[in-house]
């Protein structure tokens, strides 16, 4: 759960990804309009998905930051992970159509000619400008608040910039030099760049709806706190799953069995807030049992 600044800034990454996709799709609307590239076709299909994706991301974000109730005792972050991989299917579908016409254009006999090629640079270059900033204050976002959605917005326009630029040498190669089909081979390695995105950000979101454990560094270092922790003898069943921007931790500590349980409680205790500490949005539980004097061998 979020406390109300990272809510405040989730959705304010939210409105600014929605508000530069509208603008980049009306851009590049016309520039296709203007000059016929495949290339501004592929940015413009990009730009489509992006702002459905980034719409459907601001509202996941608001869904996301409810409070937990009686039907979702855990929360609501989960609905990040779901979005998440909703996203990597349409990234998928929209790339797969980029390849199927792009190949279509480069087979041809003849290649189609481009026409308005300053136009079609001016407006790819205001692309990359407007995409530059929202990644500035998605990353920053994305860092203060850990929300996956931000994140995977914020990878997939970093992503889009490559195939923009790439779209902006197309056309001066066609007005330049004349190469024409330089524009459908762009929109394929355009359409391979998205591939790639769609499946880094659906394999995040797929694993943590499957509950998977935490990246094995995050792991291991909730393991050195425990078995660092005054009063803790050992540990066991250290375990962790991910939901949204969640982490969900819960592990056996052994204590002494002869100490009283008010301090038994207050080691469990301090043991929380300092995992808490390590990772603001983690849920913790902790499970105290009676240390024998085995060898500490602690399992994560």
């Amino acid at each position: 759960m979020y406390d109300s600044e990272s809510q405040r800034l989730n959705i304010s990454a939210g409105l600014a990804s929605v508000g530069v996709a509208s603008v980049l799709v009306m851009l590049k609307l016309w520039a296709l309009w203007q000059t016929g590239a495949i290339s501004i076709g592929a940015s413009l299909a990009d730009s489509a998905m992006d702002l459905l994706i980034s719409s459907l991301g601001l509202v996941t974000i608001l869904y996301a930051a409810r409070p937990a109730d009686h039907d979702h005792t855990f929360g609501h972050s989960s609905a990040e992970d779901l979005v998440s991989l909703g996203q990597a299917i349409f990234i998928a579908v929209s790339a797969g159509l980029i390849i199927w016409t792009a190949s279509r254009r480069l087979m041809a006999p003849d290649a189609d000619h481009i026409s308005s090629e300053g136009v079609g640079i001016v407006v790819m270059v205001t692309s990359v400008c407007l995409t530059l900033a929202l990644v500035f204050w998605q990353s920053r976002v994305a860092k203060r608040t850990g929300n996956k959605v931000v994140s995977a917005d914020m990878l997939h326009y970093l992503g889009d910039l490559l195939p923009t630029m790439g779209a902006i040498f197309a056309l001066w190669a066609a007005k330049a030099l004349g190469w024409q089909r330089l524009d459908s081979i762009v929109a394929l390695l355009a359409a391979a760049i998205m591939l790639r995105g769609a499946w880094k950000i659906g394999a995040g979101g797929w694993n943590a709806l499957m509950d998977a454990a935490a990246e094995p560094e995050i792991v291991t270092g909730l393991g050195q706190t425990v078995a660092e922790y005054p009063g803790v003898r050992a540990y066991h069943d250290l375990k962790t799953r991910t939901a949204g921007n969640q982490l969900f931790v819960q592990v056996h500590i052994e204590l002494d069995g002869d100490q009283p349980l008010t301090e038994a409680h207050d080691i469990a205790a301090g043991l929380k807030q300092a995992l808490i500490c390590a990772h603001p949005n983690a849920d913790v539980i902790i499970h105290k049992d009676v240390w024998h004097g085995a060898s500490d061998h602690p399992q994560a």
